[in-house]
């Protein structure tokens, strides 16, 4: 110990620009590591691993902490490249107080923000959190509405002036000595971040098979500057494939049914016709996607807290489906499944892909070559995660809160107008749409079940602010809309669709927790369709080829879902996934497809996982089923296989050819 005393107090004497850029890498590293802890015990994450499980999470994290101090720390190797005359100079000493009063207080704030983060979504940065930077309007409100952002700027400024005084005597030491400049130390910490950047990518922390144990691994502002880089993955490079030939035979063979035509040989060109049984119903259809709303919440389902009492009582007269599961974590991820009925494809969901978002086989665009009015009404703005533009070039209109007068919105907050000023617009859409002799479509996405969970008073009992309460006023809205709707002409002829987008909180200790992603869907239609329930294990990508089936429509299609409700029985399955992790859930567990051609399996509720290996390869029947859908969607996808093509005729595609 004496030895190591001397040699740093040998640096600081001969080097203390190097002790000083020194310093600042250990106050990143050591706050890094505070925070790691901190989320940790926030999560509860303790007892979770071995201690040789924590040993390794923590020297991982350690590796990731060191990049990042070392990417933001990169700008001070100039301070090495200062003649020795002008170190000791009044600008430069300020210059170098203040660059570390504001590196402390830039590294509260990132902790603070990760413990905000973290509490809402349950990760380290991601995505998500670089799309907090592109939609600062809704984010930045949503945040000073839901926390006390003064009192949390305040402490972290006090924080950051307290470990300055104890710093300080340090720095005023090293800012005394005279110091040569040293040009070959900048060029070794700058190789040194050439080297990080070079080496270093995501393949550590996607070593661990435990879910917390990859995300405390992690760096928070490294993962967000990766989420720069990683916003879409190549299936085929990053994930275990099959060949060709045998994705398109299974996918063919899962596909079939009574009814169903193929429309060409070419491999994975997947576009066929549907003739569904009897006749044809064209009834209006309004979607209601409500955020957040997991199975969970209701009382249906089991829940005690009475928080949905009106939906609970309309699950009795309406088609439950009981088994339902959400395709990811996000709303984006909802919306592209139920509106494009196509697995996930690794990566950002296909909404916010700018410039590749349009033109799809959609539920949009088969209701409106059938005759329909087809409208997406959303209670926020719709550029909002590139909703606007993802359903414009998709075969819908679309209503939000910017083509909403003021005048219209009784109340509004960060992330937009509440459920019943939203349901209000809906009511007016109908009404044009009914006036002119069409049948309408309306696919309704809201936003009042979400931080900061605020809405008109006076709705629910009890205070504002907390996920209960907004869960109850989602279930008031939705019941105060149905009496509305119930006294309009085109009540009657109307099939009412309900689900949520994703449940509030999809985080576990593996990496695709199936009780998580367990959302509600219920199809009412008094003069239409039968109450019941239907036990069927589904994904939301079933929803629509569900629906057109229940109208009993005719139709071309490029759909990968399912009729739920066919005839002939579809294989029992849901598709769930994160934005790298791939899910397919049959027979009781949770087939996972990774980035590296990572393959694991974990049971899908409480039973044990009996008869099926942990980590099974590409002999494994499930995992051959998993590997098709995914890998067969986003080949569809590249080869724009699932192009909107307008129907001529009843063989109208016969001889498309794939483009």
């Amino acid at each position: 110990m004496s030895s190591l005393s001397q040699r740093l107090r040998h640096a600081g004497v001969h080097y203390p620009r190097l002790v000083l850029i020194g310093l600042m890498l250990a106050v990143v590293v050591v706050v890094a590591t505070l925070t790691r802890l901190g989320l940790m015990l926030y999560a509860g994450a303790v007892g979770v691993l071995s201690p040789l499980g924590y040993a390794e999470v923590f020297a991982c994290g350690l590796l990731y902490d060191l990049a990042f101090a070392c990417y933001l720390v990169a700008p001070a190797g100039l301070w090495l490249l200062v003649p020795g005359r002008w170190w000791r100079t009044g600008p430069v000493r300020w210059q170098v107080r203040l660059v570390f009063l504001a590196l402390l207080f830039l590294l509260g704030f990132v902790a603070e923000a990760e413990f905000i983060f973290f509490d809402e979504f349950s990760t380290r940065f991601n995505f998500i959190a670089v799309d907090y930077l592109v939609y600062t309007s809704e984010v930045l409100g949503n945040i000073w509405e839901s926390y006390r952002v003064v009192w949390l700027l305040v402490a972290d400024a006090a924080l950051a002036a307290i470990a300055f005084w104890f710093l300080r005597p340090r720095l005023e030491r090293l800012l005394a000595r005279p110091s040569p400049a040293r040009p070959a130390l900048a060029v070794g910490l700058w190789s040194l971040v050439a080297l990080f950047a070079l080496t270093l990518d995501q393949s550590p922390r996607d070593a661990f098979t435990n879910a917390y144990a990859s995300e405390f691994a992690s760096n928070g502002p490294y993962q967000f500057f990766a989420a720069f880089r990683n916003n879409e993955l190549d299936y085929e490079r990053f994930y275990p494939t099959l060949p060709v030939a045998e994705v398109d035979r299974r996918l063919r063979h899962a596909l079939a049914a009574p009814g169903v035509r193929f429309l060409s040989d070419t491999p994975l060109d997947l576009r066929r016709h549907v003739d569904n049984p009897g006749t044809p119903r064209k009834l209006n259809v309004v979607l209601i996607m409500v955020e957040s709303l997991g199975a969970d919440f209701m009382g249906y389902f089991g829940d005690v807290r009475g928080m949905t009492p009106h939906l609970d009582k309309l699950a009795a007269h309406s088609l439950v489906f009981e088994n339902l599961y959400a395709a990811g974590t996000r709303t984006v991820r909802g919306l592209e499944a139920v509106t494009l009925s196509l697995p996930p494809t690794p990566g950002q969901a296909i909404v916010k892909r700018l410039g590749r978002e349009s033109g799809f086989w959609s539920l949009g665009h088969v209701l409106d070559a059938a005759g329909y009015d087809s409208t997406f009404v959303y209670g926020g703005r719709a550029y909002f995660d590139n909703m606007g533009a993802f359903f414009a070039g998709n075969g819908y209109a679309v209503v939000d809160q910017s083509s909403t007068p003021d005048a219209d919105i009784g109340f509004s907050n960060a992330w937009g107008m509440s459920d019943e000023d939203l349901y209000r617009q809906a009511l007016a859409v109908a009404a044009r749409s009914h006036a002119t002799g069409r049948p309408f479509f309306m696919h309704i996405m809201t936003t009042s079940n979400h931080r900061p969970y605020t809405y008109p008073e006076g709705r629910v009992p009890g205070p504002q602010g907390g996920r209960g309460n907004a869960v109850r006023y989602t279930d008031w809205a939705i019941d105060d809309f149905l009496a509305k709707a119930r006294s309009q002409p085109w009540f009657d002829d109307t099939v009412f669709v309900i689900l949520g987008d994703h449940c509030a909180n999809a985080a576990g200790k593996v990496d695709l927790p199936a009780s998580r992603y367990h959302i509600p869907l219920l199809v009412y239609a008094p003069r239409h369709v039968e109450p019941g329930r239907v036990a069927t294990l589904a994904s939301q990508i079933d929803v629509a080829p569900t629906l057109l089936g229940l109208l009993h429509l005719d139709y071309d299609s490029a759909f990968l879902g399912h009729d739920v409700l066919a005839a002939t029985p579809p294989e029992p399955r849901a598709l769930i996934s994160t934005y790298q992790d791939l899910g397919l859930v049959e027979d009781g567990v949770v087939t996972v497809l990774a980035p590296q051609a990572r393959i694991s399996r974990h049971r899908a509720g409480r039973s044990l996982l009996r008869g099926y290996a942990r980590h099974p390869g590409l002999d494994d029947r499930l995992v051959r089923e998993a590997v098709a859908l995914y890998q067969g969607a986003s080949y569809i996808y590249a080869h724009g296989l699932n192009a909107w093509q307008p129907p001529a005729g009843p063989d109208s595609l016969a001889a498309v050819a794939p483009e």
